[in-house]
């Protein structure tokens, strides 16, 4: 399924789709206000969308 279909994506995905680097991406994630993370037991997923408008709000990560 391509990316931008997908309602969330993997660490490796998000960095592909985004043109972020996965370090940079994990260090997002870890932030306490993210609001693009998304627990399923240990593992991290990006909620897309909100990935998107994230980056879309901000002019440097």
């Amino acid at each position: 399924m391509p990316f931008w279909l997908k309602v969330t994506l993997t660490i490796k995905e998000s960095a592909a789709y985004s043109n972020i680097g996965i370090n940079k991406i994990e260090d997002l994630l870890k932030q306490p206000k993210c609001d693009f993370v998304l627990y399923v037991g240990n593992k991290k997923l990006v909620k897309r969308k909100e990935l998107e408008q994230y980056t879309s709000r901000n002019l440097e990560i």
